[in-house]
């Protein structure tokens, strides 16, 4: 499975055309997608429309879903990040962590245009999606 990020959910409603929101159009006719709760936030948070919000939360709602956090994840992540940081690699967003982290100990990969994201495929393994 792919997890997609809030990063190419956000250019593919702007209908930005890039690599990422090509392959996002293309796993959605292949129903091999992944989204969860911070994911979820993010990407739902940013509606100012209240119709555009609802049709977002109900479609986003028919793709498989798992929680991203929890203990172990955070655990995990809190590790990550610390590794990072003595590779002198500084990761801006602890929620990027997570994402990366649940990723990692799961086997999905990451479909993601954030930059931060690029340290945690070099040094953690990530695979991008």
């Amino acid at each position: 499975m792919v997890l997609v990020d809030s990063s190419v959910w956000i250019d593919f409603s702007r209908g930005l055309d890039c690599a990422q929101t090509r392959r996002l159009d293309e796993l959605l006719r292949r129903h091999q997608l992944l989204t969860g709760d911070l994911i979820l936030a993010q990407v739902l948070q940013g509606f100012r429309d209240d119709l555009k919000f609802r049709r977002a939360r109900r479609w986003l709602g028919r793709l498989a879903y798992a929680d991203l956090a929890g203990r172990e994840v955070a655990l995990q992540a809190v590790h990550n990040y610390r590794l990072l940081r003595c590779q002198g690699v500084t990761v801006r967003k602890t929620i990027d962590v997570l994402i990366a982290t649940f990723c990692i100990r799961n086997g999905h990969s990451l479909l993601y245009t954030d930059r931060d994201f690029d340290p945690m495929a070099e040094h953690l393994g990530l695979r991008a999606g």
